[in-house]
């Protein structure tokens, strides 16, 4: 694991690289607008995917490094993660784009402009909680690469039944983590366990990866 930091307009960005020998592919995770990349999926994703020959880079955005408590606007997410995309695609391998929640909407948003390999949302905020009218469903669809979204089934953000299903070709696959809320937490009783959940995110992305580039 190395880290590295990046200029942005924004300020400072930093990048923590858990390296695959050989990569075929580079995974970007961006994190959300309540934490950071200690998040648990984003955390299992990048001690899992380095043995599948897939580097995954986590992204602190520039508000993060700096030690703030309230991220920066959609707009300033957007640049510190355009700035950030050069030294992404500097080791060769093509590079997905992705994160959770707020930073899915991020990935999601910037795709076609960085010319990602494809898009990978973790707990895409759908809508506020409480407020389905409000619906962020046009940057998902928007998105215009092909995209895998992980979503808990108890996640108040939206549960993988409120994501809309457009008629012909569907924009992404969706993956439904059994009991999980906005950060993957699974309730202490029950199944499936924590560690349970966390394979079938880690499961589903490497299986994703691996079709997405043959």
């Amino acid at each position: 694991m190395t880290t590295e930091s990046v200029d942005t307009p924004a300020g400072e960005a930093r990048v923590t690289w858990h390296t695959a020998p050989a990569a075929r592919l580079v995974l970007a995770l961006g994190h959300g607008a309540g934490g950071g990349i200690e998040a648990r999926d984003l955390m299992a994703l990048a001690a899992a995917l380095p043995a599948r020959g897939v580097t995954v880079a986590l992204v602190e955005q520039p508000w993060r490094v700096a030690g703030k408590k309230v991220a920066a606007a959609p707009k300033v997410l957007d640049e510190g993660w355009r700035a950030v995309w050069p030294a992404l695609r500097r080791p060769g391998p093509p590079v997905v784009a992705g994160g959770r929640s707020a930073g899915a909407r991020v990935a999601c948003r910037t795709a076609v402009g960085l010319d990602a390999a494809g898009v990978l949302a973790l707990a895409f905020p759908l809508h506020p909680p409480g407020h389905p009218e409000k619906s962020r469903a046009g940057e998902l669809l928007d998105a215009g690469r092909p995209a895998l979204v992980l979503q808990g089934g108890r996640d108040p953000f939206g549960n993988p039944g409120e994501f809309p299903r457009p008629a012909g070709a569907d924009p992404y696959e969706l993956v439904e983590v059994p009991g999980g809320d906005h950060g993957f937490a699974v309730p202490k009783r029950g199944a499936p366990t924590q560690d349970e959940a966390l394979a079938v995110i880690t499961g589903a992305v490497g299986a994703w990866l691996d079709r997405l580039i043959g």
